[in-house]
């Protein structure tokens, strides 16, 4: 598993093509040894000479910096948006160049696909991963899906675990800082044969509260409390390897709530001082993940040219969660909810390599079941309209069926210039089962012990249909020398529709105009369509200056078409003026075009200068979005792409990083600095003036000492230096507010616009020793 944090580091932009990267990949990138290079396919190859787009950081350099949070890889990496989505701990929210899905919920593929040791995650539930053992990560941008695993329509994030050293080892590495942050990682293996070797890592990982919950005691806001646990078992005889995995995570940390942005319109409680506090009241359910998995890879090198791969995956994690809306004692719009997930999944690879032809062809199958179920609890509305305790129940039960074949080839026509060209066959099939139910007298049967009465069915849908799509890849490279590599590439992205959980089937209109609401009527008005991207990029790579300063552009544009735009608003289902429940409603609402460009580099400024062994590099990463809608359809079939915008995709993104070694004594003391920009951002596609996040900077910092027999380390480390407070999640159930309007409420009475923010200021020492 991984642990995530602000990679205030200077690394090498690695823009190589998914291609290039399995398990058996390498990348070394510190700037003084010149460029990364990977090894793919038992070949290796500099990361100039690819043509598509990575960023690859290394888990030294994570070591290095400190990082605690995969969320802050999101400030290193170009056009890359990563949050901790609302109301939970460990959910992951996703976004590249524009393209992700911000709602968690089953039914809903992701538009970035996550990996853990090329094993596709299915879902984002249990994907903030913690950091230990980690050889590196790696953000690929631009769909994916020709050459392994699930496709991907926006890009991928890969999280790929260290291979088992030879000898037996031990590391243990200590944190401790801000906020009683209190961290313990041991890992240790040692080989029992001279071709099997065996690996164990724990992990305890806890922190206080950012902020406190102030209507029940003793409970935090935005706490840590992790157990975690890997074992690996490794064998290795050259023609052939086996790596069998596996990994277990408990997360026991206090619900994360966000804080109000307005003032309670019916209570009149007023906007907190402290953005990290909250006055949530919701604890009918404790708040707890528990994730497993286990992973098989096989490789078998059958003659000079050709390996045999197999990936077998498998995962389940089950999380419940309060998640209290509006953040205020009463059960004004209050979500006890239950995620369960299970996939399993089988991918298997030919990779052949010849003197000009290299490539694969595979096959991949995912079969995996998503459930939800949760409570949306109405009763301060309830008691207005004469029903305590109003309450809607929702279950969702989704199960996936994928198949897939694959296959990518890259010939050399010469030493300068080469085609490759690459496709994907995926079937896709979605079956969703759809209850709502409604209660008065509390919450459901989900959270016992329970009182509720159910008095209404307003969901009993049963569907399931198939989505079919090829799509291609076509890429040209040309290299006017070893050192510069100038490349246009081709491909199309494909993410599958479904039905949305929390839509309400009794709400569906005469779609079809046959004088009677029937099943078809429902299944049209539940269902949303795949949605699909055209990516066109032009990309120039040079090494340049003996290896001591590495560049990549890229300009990219996307045709994106039929986008999903999931969302719940309030529902007046008796014509009385109020919105008594609420109803999920997902629409392809049209097409937009996502353009810019990025441009990452490192230059190794100085080394050994004065003979005193010192090294200086900086690093830096650019990238600009221009996403607009041509068309965006409203539920109400009208045309308002003028008043939208894309969600979680500031226009610009910066970073630039530098790192200065001087040795001291038997060793090397490095002092590490980060800046990252973010410019506006909008947390939906409707703006809103308290929600929406301003531009911003992040500062970090660090001071590592390292031995010169690389035995130990000790480092102390700082982020958010500044301490900015910044928006990255949120809920919105409220209108008004634009030009003198009053706010008003659109679910429940006290209006929900809460917000949810990113980490502030922390100072914390970390200290590493190896046996």
């Amino acid at each position: 598993m991984l642990l995530a944090g602000s990679a205030a580091i200077a690394f090498a932009p690695a823009s190589v093509s998914a291609q290039e990267v399995d398990s058996d990949t390498r990348a070394t990138n510190d700037a003084s040894d010149g460029p990364i290079v990977v090894t793919a396919r038992r070949r290796e190859e500099r990361i100039t000479d690819v043509p598509l787009s990575i960023t690859a950081v290394s888990g030294e350099q994570l070591s290095k910096s400190g990082t605690l949070d995969i969320t802050e890889i999101g400030q290193e990496v170009p056009n890359l948006t990563l949050e901790v989505s609302r109301g939970t701990n460990t959910t992951l929210t996703a976004f590249i160049r524009g393209v992700g899905q911000q709602d968690p919920v089953a039914g809903f593929e992701a538009g970035v696909g996550l990996y853990v040791d090329d094993v596709y995650l299915n879902r984002p539930q249990a994907a903030v991963l913690d950091i230990y053992d980690v050889e590196r990560i790696e953000v690929l941008r631009g769909p994916q899906g020709t050459l392994y695993g699930r496709n991907t329509i926006g890009g991928a994030i890969k999280y790929v675990t260290a291979r088992l050293p030879e000898d037996t080892s031990v590391k243990i590495r200590g944190t401790y800082g801000s906020y009683d942050q209190a961290d313990l990682i041991i890992s240790a293996s040692t080989p029992l044969t001279d071709n099997l070797r065996i690996g164990a890592s724990g992990a305890r990982l806890s922190r206080g509260g950012f902020g406190d919950n102030l209507v029940q005691p003793g409970v935090e806001n935005y706490n840590k409390d992790v157990w975690a646990a890997r074992g690996t078992i490794e064998f290795d005889n050259g023609p052939l390897f086996i790596r069998l995995s596996g990994d277990y995570v408990k997360d026991d940390s206090d619900p994360r709530q966000g804080t109000r942005l307005i003032p309670g319109l019916l209570s009149g409680a007023p906007v907190l001082d402290d953005v990290y506090d909250t006055r949530s009241g919701l604890n009918v359910v404790d708040q707890e993940v528990e994730a497993y998995g286990g992973a098989l890879q096989i490789a078998v090198e059958v003659s000079d040219t050709i390996t045999l791969k197999s990936i077998t995956g498998y995962r389940e994690d089950k999380s419940t969660t309060p998640i209290d809306f509006d953040s205020l004692p009463a059960a004004d719009l209050d979500v006890p909810a239950i995620y369960e997930n299970d996939q399993l999944s089988q991918e298997f690879q030919l990779l052949y390599e010849g003197d000009r032809l290299n490539g694969v062809i595979g096959a991949y199958y995912l079969d995996a079941n998503a459930f939800t179920a949760f409570d949306v609890a109405l009763f301060t509305t309830g008691t207005l309209i004469s029903l305590p305790g109003l309450n809607a129940q929702t279950l969702g039960d989704v199960d996936t069926e994928t198949f897939s074949v694959f296959g990518d080839f890259t010939y050399d026509f010469t030493d300068r210039l080469s085609v490759s060209l690459g496709g994907r066959y995926t079937w896709d099939k979605r079956s969703s089962r759809i209850l709502r139910t409604t209660f008065i007298g509390g919450f459901s049967d989900l959270f016992p012990p329970s009182t509720a009465i159910p008095i209404a069915v307003t969901s009993d849908f049963e569907g399931s249909e198939t989505f079919k799509e090829f799509t291609p890849r076509a890429s040209i490279s040309f290299k006017p020398n070893q050192n510069h590599n100038i490349y246009f590439t081709y491909s199309k992205g494909f993410k599958g529709g479904g039905f949305d959980p929390r839509g309400q089937s009794t709400a569906a209109p005469d779609l079809d105009g046959d004088g009677d609401v029937d099943f078809d009527d429902q299944f049209n008005f539940l269902r949303f369509a795949p949605e699909k991207v055209d990516s066109f990029e032009l990309g120039w790579k040079a090494s340049l200056l003996d290896n001591r300063l590495n560049v990549a552009l890229a300009l990219f544009k996307g045709d994106y078409t039929d986008i999903q735009i999931p969302g719940s608003v309030g529902l007046d289902t008796n014509n009385d003026g109020i919105n008594d429940t609420f109803i999920g409603i997902t629409s392809n609402a049209g097409d937009a075009d996502v353009n810019g460009f990025e441009f990452e580099g490192n230059a190794l400024v100085g080394k050994d200068f004065a003979g005193l062994g010192s090294r200086f590099s900086v690093n830096w990463a650019v990238g600009y979005v221009d996403a607009e809608y041509n068309q965006f359809i409203d539920a109400f079939g009208n045309d308002v792409a003028d008043q939208r915008v894309f969600q979680n995709t500031p226009e610009w993104t910066l970073n630039t990083g530098f790192d200065l070694g001087l040795p001291v004594g038997p060793g090397i003391v490095d002092f590490l600095g980060s800046m990252s920009m973010r410019s506006d951002a909008s947390q939906f596609e409707v703006p809103n003036q308290f929600l929406d996040q301003d531009g911003f900077v992040l500062l970090d910092a660090s001071i590592v000492y390292t031995s010169d027999d690389d035995r130990w380390s000790i480092g102390v480390h700082g982020k958010n230096l500044t301490d900015k407070r910044y928006i990255v999640a949120g809920y919105n159930f409220v209108a008004g507010g634009v030009n003198g309007q009053p706010i008003v409420p659109t679910l429940g009475l006290e209006g929900t616009l809460t917000g949810f923010y990113g980490d502030p200021r922390r100072f914390f020492v970390t200290g590493e020793f190896r046996f």
